[in-house]
């Protein structure tokens, strides 16, 4: 049997605790139909957000997202080749 996709926020921030380290894709949700599209490394989780470090060598290396942005599909976060979330 598949595992269950985490659906609250306590599931998807315990999903993403369990995965720190490892290399994610993220689709950001930028309005206006436009998309931040990028891969890096699951620094760090806090209280209420998470920090992605990106592979990119433009000004910004870090990102932070909250746990409620990939609840409500603003942000696609997906790991091992599985979408978090939904």
């Amino acid at each position: 049997m598949a595992a269950e996709k985490p659906t609250t926020i306590e599931d998807i921030k315990h999903h993403l605790e369990a995965n720190v380290g490892k290399k994610v894709f993220i689709r950001a949700n930028k309005g206006r139909k436009k998309f931040l599209e990028t891969e890096g490394v699951l620094m760090e989780t806090y209280p209420k957000l998470f920090v992605v470090k990106l592979d990119q060598t433009n000004a910004v290396r870090r990102r932070s997202y909250t746990y409620a942005d990939v609840l409500t599909e603003n942000v696609e976060l997906t790991i091992d080749n599985q979408r978090v979330g939904v």
